[in-house]
């Protein structure tokens, strides 16, 4: 989602609601610890040289049961990121929150809640680590492309 989407739908709530993508709810008193803009700078297993930047909003859970966080607060806290960050883009958002270890999340939207959804990894080279097509190979299949094709001693990758 990005940030645009996510104030214009804070704008019809009174108080956001954020949810895992098993309906889990997360806690009404959770906090906003941190918003900000991150860049990546790497090198894909392909060699090639990225550049990624995305919005940071960082949710945590205290035991402080009589604490909320109304959209207006929220909105304010975004506006004022976007003034001292300069921001200028209209970035995508990514939400961390602490599960059994802290994870990252991308945003949909369920209704009125805000789903956190999984992301995954993924190879950006496939071509060049000759991984086929992930979604036309069965799991068995994929992993012998990959050990057979991907990781040995003569491959341009890993």
């Amino acid at each position: 989602m990005k940030l645009s989407d996510f104030k214009a739908a804070l704008k019809d709530q009174e108080y956001p609601i954020f949810k895992l993508e098993n309906g889990k709810a997360l806690a009404p008193h959770y906090h906003l610890t941190e918003l900000g803009k991150i860049t990546k700078d790497y090198i894909d297993c392909g060699g090639t040289l990225r550049q990624e930047s995305w919005l940071n909003l960082q949710l945590w859970e205290a035991n402080d049961y009589e604490h909320r966080l109304s959209a207006t607060k929220l909105l304010g806290i975004i506006r004022k990121t976007e003034r001292q960050l300069a921001l200028s883009q209209d970035l995508d958002l990514e939400i961390e929150y602490q599960g059994s270890t802290i994870g990252r999340y991308s945003l949909g939207k369920d209704g009125d809640a805000f789903v956190l959804k999984a992301t995954q990894t993924d190879c950006l080279a496939k071509e060049s680590c000759g991984i086929p097509d992930a979604i036309s190979l069965p799991v068995k299949d994929l992993a012998s492309a990959v050990n057979d094709n991907c990781c040995g001693p003569n491959s341009t990758c890993c």
